[in-house]
């Protein structure tokens, strides 16, 4: 989620096609802005059925939303230079059919290597459609006030597509299979196209060289980087064949540098780095989102499965997080306006960091009348962070340079994405697994059935029968656990990177 405020230059307006619609226009990246975040939370949403249904192991399980998010991260910044190239309206319709087909084969997988394959798909979707749409709006809102107030409407739309998705995920699981909550992907991206076709105008294509080599290695290095954290989680960082992403990566991302400083028309100017302000928004960037969609996570399958609660009755109390999340975003672009970068990041960053500690110390028995001023708390902080990073991205480079930088900041945040997601899903499964036993054992559970329990949920081989209320409070209270370690190290990292951005993170644009 990204709020990009640069003005565009007037080659780019020139090269603008007259026609077109601007509250289309407007509707169009809304609309492709949510889908690309309900996929995130309706997946969370339905994972328990997954599992169920597929048979899915716990390890297993947590590579559905990171195949999605995994492929966003590593892509995103591709897309950007790709909609420049060749059309910012094609690239972004080129995404939003990839949702669909992504959807399409998710809804028909007989097997969970298709579920992934489908997320992956859906994956280059969403990555296509972050950065193009706000190329979109910024070439057609050219006034600096109107524009900023359409890009703050297409962060809340994100919010709001993450707050829709466990309601809808949860209205469908109550009458139909899990395949159903991957149609509102399907139908909302079909809508998304017929507005983009009427309402939203082409860009001309650059005539600019593409840096190909740059585009291949970047990506390299994010994909190989991201997918050794994910593996790691469960093999051990150490262990061969991550230790071979870790070098792949390395060696993609050396190559990446070399080639970016003597290419004429880099996908990203290394140089940029040399800000210290710029390099501190890169990191609050990814862990805004590292938080918001990794602690979304966490409480998703807390609710769900320590508090048994239907999927519908998770999402309406998700609403509040992602409701404040959304109406907070909404008002953040006029907040910069009068305290400028330093306040509401740093505000943003403590807040979420002693909503987490506070939402680590409750447990399966805490009623939700104690749980929802937490839950709007760390909505409201992530929205103080995720709004204005982009802003102050922008104002750590010259006005050329804008473009350039918006595409860095989104891509930090989709590898954040990933990182919460997958850090924190697979530091959840692991903590449980290992406190399991000792859970069982405290509820004078006999040996037999420990084992039989202990393998049920290492392989997600359950079959939905009721659990004798031992074991199953003992499955509870050993899941909280899990999730009371990713609270505890989302809080440290939120309160860690509150620092570097009161230290380092301008605080109003500088002038060139």
């Amino acid at each position: 989620m990204a709020t990009n405020t640069a003005a565009p230059t007037p080659a780019a307006t020139a090269r603008s096609s007259l026609r077109g619609s601007p509250a289309a226009t407007l509707l169009a990246t809304c609309l492709g802005a949510m889908i690309t975040f309900l996929q995130i939370t309706a997946t969370v949403s339905a994972l328990t059925t997954i599992q169920r249904d597929l048979r899915v192991d716990a390890t297993t399980l947590i590579w559905i939303p990171s195949a999605y998010t995994l492929v966003v991260a590593s892509v995103v910044l591709s897309a950007a230079t790709l909609g420049n190239r060749y059309g910012r309206r094609r690239m972004f319709s080129a995404g939003v059919i990839a949702m669909i087909v992504g959807g399409a084969v998710v809804v028909s997988s007989p097997t969970v290597t298709w579920v992934i394959v489908g997320q992956m798909v859906a994956g280059l979707g969403g990555a296509l459609i972050l950065p193009n749409s706000l190329a979109i709006l910024g070439a057609t809102f050219t006034d600096p006030h109107r524009r900023t107030e359409v890009i703050t409407a297409w962060s809340a739309a994100s919010g709001i597509g993450l707050a829709v998705g466990p309601l809808i995920a949860g209205a469908l699981l109550q009458h139909h299979s899990w395949r159903s909550v991957y149609l509102s992907t399907i139908v909302l991206g079909l809508v998304t196209l017929v507005v983009a076709a009427i309402g939203v105008a082409e860009s001309q294509p650059s005539a600019g060289r593409l840096d190909v080599p740059g585009l291949l290695l970047g990506t390299i290095a994010i994909a190989a980087a991201v997918y050794a954290m994910i593996r790691g989680g469960r093999d051990g960082y150490t262990s061969p064949v991550v230790t071979l992403a870790w070098a792949a990566s390395a060696a993609a991302l050396i190559a990446f540098v070399l080639v970016e400083l003597r290419t004429s028309a880099p996908m990203l100017d290394v140089r940029l780095f040399r800000s210290k302000s710029f390099s501190a928004v890169m990191v609050v960037a990814a862990v805004s989102l590292f938080g918001f969609t990794g602690v979304a996570i966490l409480l998703v399958l807390f609710q769900e499965r320590a508090q048994a609660l239907s999927p519908l009755d998770t999402g309406w109390r998700m609403l509040v997080l992602f409701g404040v999340y959304a109406v907070v975003a909404f008002g953040a672009g006029r907040l910069i306006r009068r305290t400028g970068f330093k306040a509401p990041l740093t505000a943003g960053l403590v807040l979420g960091a002693l909503a987490s500690f506070g939402l680590a110390t409750q447990g399966p028995a805490t009623p939700f009348d104690q749980r929802w001023p937490l839950l709007a708390l760390f909505g409201a902080a992530c929205a103080l962070v995720v709004a204005p990073a982009t802003a102050a991205a922008l104002a750590s480079v010259a006005p050329a340079q804008a473009g350039m930088a918006s595409g860095a900041v989104n891509a930090a945040r989709q590898v954040g994405s990933v990182l919460g997601s997958s850090l924190l899903g697979t530091l959840l499964t692991t903590t449980m697994l290992s406190d399991l036993p000792e859970r069982l054992a405290a509820h004078q559970v006999d040996a037999p059935t420990r084992v039989a329990v202990q393998a049920a949920a290492a392989t997600g081989a359950t079959d939905g029968q009721p659990l004798p209320d031992p074991v199953r409070a003992a499955l509870a209270e050993a899941l909280t656990s899990g999730v009371q370690a990713g609270l505890w190290i989302n809080g440290v990292v939120f309160l860690v990177t509150a620092v570097l951005a009161l230290t380092l993170i301008r605080n109003r644009p500088h002038q060139h």
